[in-house]
């Protein structure tokens, strides 16, 4: 990490830490760490443009506070005196020249003005070509700022050029080390030696009906299922998950690049692998009729679905069948004519399947597990990787199906390594903060809602329940959402608040994963009778890694799809189009498009026929005139007004309100 320290003076008193974000005018605030907007006061400091140094957008500085309120500022403001850690001194841009000198315009919206670079054509850049600019010097009140050019990535608007932009953008990785490599070939070497024998000490399952269930599009397969009805009246649950530490041993160049990589980026026309595809879509894939080592994790349930037992072992399985999500919607739908088709041994296995999913379904949620309404737009691509359309991810039964054995499986290895008095990655996910309940409960009421206290998990869940078919749904979910803290890697011995789960990690996925990789390594160490290292803070730095590389993916996948759809409105100014109210703020509305999830702003400069108050606290602007209000989840229909692809901007303008 750099570490960038302000050679100025320091005032003394009161002093906070947070994020930094700049505006066009040169002005910004500060989101303090670990501190919430309240009732009466927002969280954010504003920064005035001649006391924000040279701060860029998501660095995190050291701020001086100055308690005195200007006449229109709700909020505290204050100087930084220190940047603590830049987010990076990486940025992507467009090249241009003028007068003998070359520039980069930074996409997007962090400076606001262009960046020398030097000579003109450096790099070979030509003007209007995409290129990666290391900071030099970064711009402020009293310096310009100055970078150099260390990467052509291709004309503007060229295909492919947008992601690797982002790419770029976001720090992501490259090629693999030959090294990595050269481990990977030679476990292919070894594997293609033992061909289909089973090494001793592995728990040979190979003649157990174990099918996998993915979507149509996947390239890995690192989970499979068997499952039994016992004499008793019992369930016996396999989860067969990829055996990675077979293949990828500690401090080995495989190790350290799936350690940098953390997980794997799915970009929405490519994948980015933690692992080698030689092991990722190869040696560890539980592909069909293929002997696969797996860590297996077979479950003993009741006939109503309470956990009695559980065993692991390092295994060995041969899938019988994939099938994808649609084939088994399709079968669950009329599973009669699948009998022929997939055999009797898998076409019974699915009917199980679906029965112990749907009851372990219904308890989770009798226990006071949370589930969102948030249908997942997905875009499509053209072969130019050019968006063509979108479509709605429906979360189906056969979806579930696999949730639910994956959730259990999850559950399940967190509490043998909890009953051990071991220190593991779990995932956690804190209860949301009692303000934003009391925010959420609130806002819930405002739209008509009666409800106790959204404190309680169980009333939270009714109120779920009740607004899933009525037009409501949005709002209400949009609003938990935002009420909600982001889950994350930690050895604490914390809940996940959403699943309603003491006692949770991930298991189920060491192929894309780090964190599951950790966890199948305590497994392995277990079942080999030796001393796992187990060192808290170890795994508490490695945590914090893991999560950080995971927010890192989820953003730069959201950005490239923002970058794509842009670029599909831009040839569509004055289209129509339904929405939804994403966002309120005090400047106007963000919506996103309910068909395609392009989202943008609705001005409050464009809402003309009104005078609007913003309250933070229901998310809504209100206007004077009786029915002038607009709140989170409003649908709205608007027409597509402005798209500027340098700075990832669409502006749309209201039409009517459903």
């Amino acid at each position: 990490m750099k570490y960038t320290k302000l050679e100025q003076a320091r005032p003394k008193g009161n002093r906070v830490s947070g994020t930094f974000r700049r505006t066009q005018r040169g002005f910004g605030f500060v989101r303090p760490a670990d501190t919430e907007p309240t009732d009466t006061e927002p969280a954010d400091i504003y920064i005035p443009a001649k006391k924000a140094a040279d701060a860029s957008t998501g660095d995190v500085v050291l701020v001086q506070l100055d308690r005195r309120r200007g006449r229109h500022l709700p909020g505290p403001r204050g100087e930084i005196v220190e940047i603590l850690q830049r987010q990076t001194h990486q940025f992507v841009g467009t090249y241009f020249a003028t007068a003998g000198i070359g520039y980069v315009q930074v996409d997007g919206t962090r400076f606001s003005q262009p960046l020398c670079v030097g000579d003109p054509g450096v790099k070979g850049a030509n003007p209007d070509d995409k290129g990666v600019l290391e900071m030099v010097r970064f711009p402020s009140e009293w310096q310009d700022g100055e970078g150099v050019i260390t990467e052509v990535l291709g004309g503007r608007g060229k295909p492919g050029v947008d992601t690797l932009s982002i790419i770029r953008e976001f720090g992501l990785p490259g090629e693999f080390a030959q090294n990595a490599l050269e481990e990977a070939r030679g476990e292919a070497d070894a594997m293609a030696e033992l061909g289909e024998s089973i090494p001793k000490g592995r728990l040979d399952l190979t003649d157990l009906t174990v099918i996998t269930i993915d979507p149509a599009d996947a390239r890995d397969f690192d989970d499979a299922i068997s499952l039994e009805k016992l004499d008793t009246g019992h369930w016996r649950l396999g989860v067969h998950i990829a055996d990675v530490v077979h293949f990828v041993r500690p401090k080995t160049a495989l190790d350290r690049e799936a350690l940098s990589r953390a997980t794997s980026v799915y970009l929405p026309d490519r994948v980015i692998p933690m692992l080698p595809e030689i092991i990722s879509n190869s040696l560890a894939s539980l592909q069909p009729g293929k002997v696969r080592y797996t860590k297996t994790v077979f479950m003993e349930f009741t006939a109503d679905g309470v956990r009695v037992d559980t065993e692991y072992h390092s295994a060995a399985i041969k899938s019988r069948k994939r099938l994808n999500y649609e084939q088994v919607d399709q079968f669950l739908a009329d599973p009669d004519p699948w009998r022929k088709r997939l055999g009797a041994k898998v076409h019974d296995l699915l009917g199980r399947m679906h029965e112990l999913a749907m009851i372990l379904r219904r308890r989770r949620i009798e226990h006071g597990a949370l589930e969102l309404n948030m249908p997942e737009v997905k875009i499509e691509l053209d072969r130019q990787g050019r968006v063509s359309g979108a479509h709605v991810v429906e979360n189906t039964e056969s979806h579930q199906i696999i949730e639910e054995f994956m959730l259990a499986a999850n559950e399940a290895v967190a509490e043998i390594l909890a009953e051990k008095e071991l220190h593991f990655l779990r995932r956690i996910h804190p209860a949301p903060a009692p303000h934003k309940l009391k925010a959420l409960t609130e806002f819930v009421k405002e739209l008509g809602f009666k409800t106790e206290s959204l404190q309680s998990r169980f009333e939270l869940q009714k109120l779920l329940s009740r607004v899933a078919n009525r037009p409501e749904v949005y709002a209400v979910n949009y609003a938990v959402l935002r009420s909600m803290q982001r889950a994350v890697y930690s050895p604490e011995p914390e809940l996940h608040y959403a699943l309603a789960s003491d006692c949770y990690c991930h298991f189920t996925s060491p192929i894309r994963r780090y964190p599951d990789l950790t966890v199948h390594r305590l497994l392995d160490t277990i079942l080999r009778r030796r001393k796992p290292r187990n060192d808290f803070d170890e795994l508490a730095v490695l945590g914090e890694h893991c999560s950080e590389r995971e927010r890192r993916a989820e953003s730069a996948e959201r950005e490239l799809v923002k970058l794509k759809l842009l670029a599909y409105m831009s040839e569509r100014i004055g289209q129509r189009m339904d929405a939804i109210v994403t966002g309120v703020e005090s400047f106007g509305l963000f919506v996103q498009g309910i068909e395609l999830p392009a989202e943008g702003l609705i001005h409050i400069d464009s809402l003309t026929n009104d005078y609007y108050h913003f309250d933070r606290t229901t998310h809504t602007l209100s206007g004077r005139r009786r029915g002038n209000t607009f709140r989170l989840g409003d649908r709205l229909q608007v027409t597509v007004a402005r798209v500027d692809l340098e700075r990832r901007e669409l502006d749309f303008r209201l039409k009517s309100k459903s």
